[in-house]
């Protein structure tokens, strides 16, 4: 290798592993650059995600609490063709399956023949005559955490208005 001498242009810039510079056509990232943007993205996924998280949650509250108040329009149709609610026995298989003491029914009152749960996969609660004052029965979803408490009971259920 030569001596260098003062005054000697240096070769300044990035280099590869082995030590020898880059030629000028190759471009890349370092591997702090690297590090840099994945922490960014990290703090993005940390900031957003619990917001995301937390509308997910409250559009499963929505979309119950919609379905609570269908199926109480459903409910009144079967009053309106049977004369009176599901008793708490029935409960909301009336609407699928004809009870014995029901004349005028004309259901299945629900196209899918089966009783709908809410968005979290719990049974809906049911109970007739209702335990709430100004209320002809009780519908209630348990909501995210099931609870065993009984249709109506204050506690994160859903119900009817």
């Amino acid at each position: 290798m030569p001596k260098r001498r003062l005054g000697d242009k240096c070769i300044a810039g990035p280099f590869d592993f082995a030590g020898s510079p880059r030629r000028s056509g190759e471009r890349g990232f370092t591997l702090i650059e690297l590090l840099v943007v994945i922490a960014i993205l990290g703090m993005l996924v940390y900031m957003v995600a619990p917001a995301a998280l937390r509308q997910l949650g409250s559009s499963k509250q929505k979309i119950a609490a919609q379905s609570v108040e269908r199926l109480a329009g459903i409910l009144d149709i079967y009053k309106l063709d049977v004369g009176s609610y599901p008793s708490s026995d029935q409960g909301l298989q009336a609407l699928v399956v004809r009870p014995a003491d029901a004349p005028g029914w004309a259901g299945p009152y629900i196209k899918s023949g089966k009783v709908p749960v809410d968005p979290w996969d719990h049974p809906y609660l049911y109970s007739s005559p209702s335990s709430r004052t100004n209320h002809d029965f009780d519908l209630c979803s348990p909501g995210p955490n099931v609870q065993t408490a009984a249709a109506g009971d204050a506690g994160g259920q859903i119900c009817n208005q």
